[in-house]
């Protein structure tokens, strides 16, 4: 099973449900990832709690004051299955700028106007509204 995905599924699911809190097992990637969404205002917060084994990664989802989901979509781009690359000259258009970009780069995870402002491709991890 891919990790990632099953993130964004615990994620989206929680936000369905109104959950203030979602708990997924630590990763690096995820805590790389869960820092981008909180930088880019997607998520409050979060925070690594240690249990023995990888440890528990816990985010603080945020809502509207209408109790509306900042995160309106969620969706994972590249898969164990279907690797998704891109160069930093393909980043960019019309539709992507109304979405954040989430890419592994040899630089670390970056988002995609990071990217391009460091003339750096990598595998498109994410995208999220």
């Amino acid at each position: 099973m891919d990790p990632i995905s099953d993130m964004l599924t615990r994620m989206r699911n929680a936000l369905k449900a109104k959950k203030e809190i979602v708990e997924i097992p630590h990763s690096r990637i995820k805590r790389e990832i869960a820092r981008i969404l909180r930088e880019e205002g997607y998520i409050s917060n979060f925070r690594v709690f240690e249990d023995g084994k990888a440890g528990i990664l816990k985010i603080l989802l945020r809502y509207t004051k209408e109790k509306e989901p900042a995160i309106f979509k969620i969706e994972r781009v590249s898969r164990p299955s279907c690797r998704v690359y891109c160069n930093w000259r393909g980043m960019g258009g019309v539709r992507q700028d109304m979405a954040t970009m989430i890419l592994s780069t040899p630089k670390g995870v970056v988002t995609a106007r990071q990217a391009k402002d460091l003339k750096i491709g990598g595998e498109v991890l994410l995208k999220v509204w």
